[in-house]
C-alpha cells in the first residue's frame, strides 16, 4: 500500500532522512519509533506529498507520487486520513463542522448526507452527544477522538496518527489506542503510527479486537495471534531497526536498548 524506497530527505544543509526504504502491506500498520528530530514526522509529510524528497521514489497504491502535480496530489490525499497530535480543531467551527469539514469544502455533498456521515464517524468514536459543542469544550482526549472522527470521514485506506496518544492520562490513552486497533483488525485499514510512546506500541502488538454477536468488541491478548504491525526505528534519519515488537526489545543494538528500557 506505501513504498519508500531509497528516500533522501534535508532541509537546508540537515539532512532529515538518508536513503529511507520500506513498505506497508494494505491492512498492515507500521509503527515508527525515535527520538525527537529523528525523522519520524517528516515521513508523514512525505506521504501526504506536503514535501518532496531530494532523491528517492514514494508510492501509494503502486503510484509514484513524488512525479505527481499538485492538482493530481489532491486525489491521492482524499484516501489518506491524518490525526495531528493535538487533535488540531478549528477552534471557530462546531464538532459537525470539524468532522465534515471535508465534505462541507468540496460541496459535493448535500447536508442531509453530510450530517448521516459526521453522526456514523462521531458514533464509532462515541462522541455522537457532542456534535453541536465547540473545541473550547473538550477536554484533550475528545478533541483527539474528534480527530480520528475526521481523519475517517470519506472511508480513506489509509490513516497517519502523529504521536495521538502524547499527553493523554491512561484512561484516554487506553480509548484511543483501542479505537486504532478496531480500525486495523476490524476495518482493515492500513495505518503509520508515529510515537515515541513504547507502551504504547506494546499495547498495539500484543492486543487485537474481536467482534462478537450484537456487535460487542472485545480486545483480547494472544501471544501465538500474529497481529498485523511492524516496526521501525530512527537514529539520525537512518533506520535502525525493523521487524516485530519481540524483537525490538530483544534487539542488541545499543540505541534500541536505551530506547527500550
Amino acid at each position: 500500500m506505501i513504498e519508500f524506497c531509497g528516500v533522501y530527505k534535508a532541509f537546508g544543509d540537515e539532512t532529515v532522512l538518508d536513503n529511507v526504504s520500506f513498505r506497508i502491506d494494505r491492512g498492515e500498520t507500521l509503527i515508527i519509533l525515535g527520538a525527537s528530530g529523528s525523522g519520524k514526522s517528516t515521513i508523514l509529510k512525505l506521504i501526504l506529498g506536503l514535501i518532496r524528497p531530494e532523491a528517492g521514489e514514494i508510492f501509494i497504491d503502486g503510484r509514484d507520487i513524488t512525479t505527481l502535480r499538485e492538482r493530481d496530489l489532491v486525489a491521492v490525499r482524499r484516501g489518506i486520513g491524518m490525526v495531528f497530535q493535538e487533535g488540531a480543531l478549528f477552534d471557530s467551527l462546531s464538532v459537525r463542522e470539524n468532522v465534515g469539514y471535508r465534505l462541507y469544502e468540496d460541496g459535493n455533498a448535500d447536508e442531509s448526507a453530510i450530517e448521516d456521515a459526521v453522526r456514523r464517524e462521531l458514533s464509532f468514536v462515541g462522541l455522537e452527544d457532542a456534535i453541536d459543542k465547540m473545541p473550547a469544550q473538550l477536554s484533550g482526549g475528545m478533541k483527539r477522538r474528534v480527530g480520528i472522527a475526521r481523519a475517517l470521514l470519506g472511508s480513506p485506506h489509509v490513516v497517519l496518527y502523529d504521536e495521538p496518544t502524547a499527553g493523554l492520562d491512561p484512561v484516554t490513552k487506553r480509548t484511543i489506542l483501542e479505537l486504532m486497533i478496531r480500525l486495523r483488525d476490524l476495518e482493515g485499514v492500513t495505518s503509520v503510527f508515529v510515537t515515541h510512546d513504547l507502551h504504547a506500541a506494546g499495547i498495539m502488538a500484543n492486543e487485537y479486537a474481536a467482534a462478537e454477536e450484537g456487535g460487542t468488541v472485545r480486545f483480547l491478548t494472544d501471544p501465538a495471534r500474529r497481529s498485523h504491525n511492524r516496526y521501525i526505528m530512527l537514529q539520525g534519519g537512518v533506520i535502525c531497526f525493523e521487524g516485530d515488537f519481540s524483537e525490538l526489545t530483544q534487539s542488541a543494538d545499543p540505541y534500541v536498548k536505551k530506547f527500550v528500557s
